[in-house]
């Protein structure tokens, strides 16, 4: 049976990990688009990529486009893996009350 990622399951990191997933190829998200996604605030999402980054979840990429600053947000391998372990984890869980 698959084990629940105590840290995808707070509610905003689990949206987070599920708009990271879902990008294309893998594709970084600038900060202002996963802010809108998960209708989080600058510092509540800030604190949780973070947490996110720390345990190796997803890169924070920062640069500059002309003179502004631009932060984006990129799944890793290793969020990725831990992301589609916890959706199993929710998959059978669901199956399991369905029976």
């Amino acid at each position: 049976m698959a084990q629940p990622d105590d840290l995808i399951h707070q509610p905003l990191r689990l949206k987070i990990m599920a708009a990271l997933y879902a990008e294309r190829q893998g594709e970084p998200l600038e900060f202002s688009r996963l802010k809108t996604i998960t209708e989080a605030t600058d510092g509540n999402l800030g604190s949780h990529l973070t947490a996110l980054e720390k345990a190796g979840y997803v890169e924070i990429l920062k640069d500059h486009v002309g003179k502004r600053p631009r932060t984006r947000v990129k799944l890793t391998q290793t969020g990725s893996k831990a992301f589609r372990g916890h959706v199993a984890y929710l998959r059978e869980l669901v199956e399991g009350v369905q029976d």
